[in-house]
């Protein structure tokens, strides 16, 4: 029949296991950009303390 298509052979090895991908220069970049971003986030973070701390104690 022309519309099936032609079965695997008994042997085909379909579920083997593959060998884990080895850290690529993708997943060292993504790591150095989510540093980055946590820094940036502690930094703002300790900002908007230092400005509610500095309004606190401003002499009125």
């Amino acid at each position: 029949m022309p519309g099936r298509r032609p079965r695997r052979q008994a042997g085909a090895h379909d579920n083997a296991p593959r060998p884990k991908p080895v850290a690529g220069p993708t997943q060292t970049v993504e790591r150095a950009v989510t540093i980055g971003l946590i820094l940036a986030v502690l930094a703002g973070l300790g900002w908007i303390a230092g400005m509610i701390y500095t309004i606190a104690e401003w002499p009125l």
